[in-house]
This record gives structure tokens, sequence and C-alpha cells, in this order.
């Protein structure tokens, strides 16, 4: 049987959701090998980003393999009931990124920086204004806030991860990665 009718064999999809609820992780690895495509490919249809495609992937099979014994067969397919997890997550990001993203937008308009300088106020001091703002809007969303509400409003990253309910290695990580992004494209206009 090739993968992609394992895939669709709901008697094999539910007896490894069963073995993985009882601990075994070689029947777990099997089952994300054969739903993990469908469950990113739902994922970034509602994200529409990579990024937050990859993290609610993991948390949804994280929930998978923590609440695997909650499964009922009765209710629908084992593909359906991690689809409707994945689904469930996805739209919640979706919808709490849309307020973190209104709040913070609030909150710059609302809150002037610190009067004590930080990396980010410098370069705003000088005249790179127009291309700070430029590489920040290269940014994602979330990666943008993070680091605005973290640079520019002056909060420390678990306050930033408390702002934005999202746990801290999500932020930490957000901040990173948008700060070498952000340090690349500085460095590209640079060179312009």
């Amino acid at each position: 049987m090739t993968s992609t009718g394992a895939a669709d064999d709901p008697d094999l999809l539910r007896t490894l959701l069963a073995d993985s609820a009882l601990g075994d992780r070689g029947a777990f690895t099997r089952l994300y090998d054969l739903t993990s495509g469908r469950v990113y490919g739902l994922a970034l249809r509602v994200v529409r980003d990579r990024n937050y495609a990859e993290e609610i992937v993991q948390e949804a099979y994280l929930q998978f393999w923590q609440k695997a014994d909650q499964y009922h067969p009765g209710r629908g397919s084992v593909i359906s009931w991690m689809m409707t997890i994945t689904h469930r997550r996805a739209v919640d990001r979706v919808r709490s990124e849309e307020v973190h993203h209104r709040k913070a937008t609030e909150y710059e308009s609302s809150n002037q920086a610190p009067a004590s300088a930080v990396p980010l106020e410098i370069v705003v001091a000088r005249e790179e204004n127009t291309e700070l703002r430029t590489c920040l809007n290269t940014l994602s969303v979330l990666q943008r806030d993070s680091i605005e509400m973290s640079y520019f409003g002056g909060l420390t990253y678990p306050e930033v991860a408390e702002h934005m309910s999202t746990p801290l290695p999500t932020i930490k990580t957000r901040i990173r990665d948008g700060l070498r992004k952000l340090r690349n494209c500085l460095r590209g206009r640079d060179h312009v």
C-alpha cells in the first residue's frame, strides 16, 4: 500500500492514534508521517504564513499526542478529528494576531518611546527612520509587533509574551528571527 493509501486508511489511523494514546512514539511518528502534509496544508490555507503554519502544526501535534486518548470514533474519523483541531488552532491564531496587531497599533500610537535610548531608538533618532520602517514592513506582523513592543515600547520579553498571550520561547524566536531579518535588510540598504 502506498503512503497516500495508508493516509486514507481510517482503520490504520485509528490504530496508530490508539497506540499513541498508550505512549507508543513509533505509532505517533507514523501517524505524523501519514497526516502532516494535510495538517500543514490546512494550517497554511488558514493563516497564509509558512512560519505560523509550522507553529500551528507543532502545537496541533502536541495536542494530538496529549489528547489521543480523548478521541472517540463515533464522532468522526481520526483525520477529521485532527483537521478540526488544526482548523480551530489556525482560526484562533488568525483572530489572536488581528487582536494583537490592533492592540499593538493602539499602544504604539498612544505611547511615546521611553526616555532611555535602546538600540532601535538610536537608529530611529538618526535620519534612517524611512529605511527602518521599510525594513520593519518586510517582517511578519507578529515579528514586527513583538519587536516594536520590546524595543520601542520598552517591554521585556516576558512582558511581550504575556501581552501577546504567547509562550515566551515563541516570542524569543520571533524577536530573534525578526531582528536577524531586520539587520540583513538594513545591511542590504547600506550597499544601495
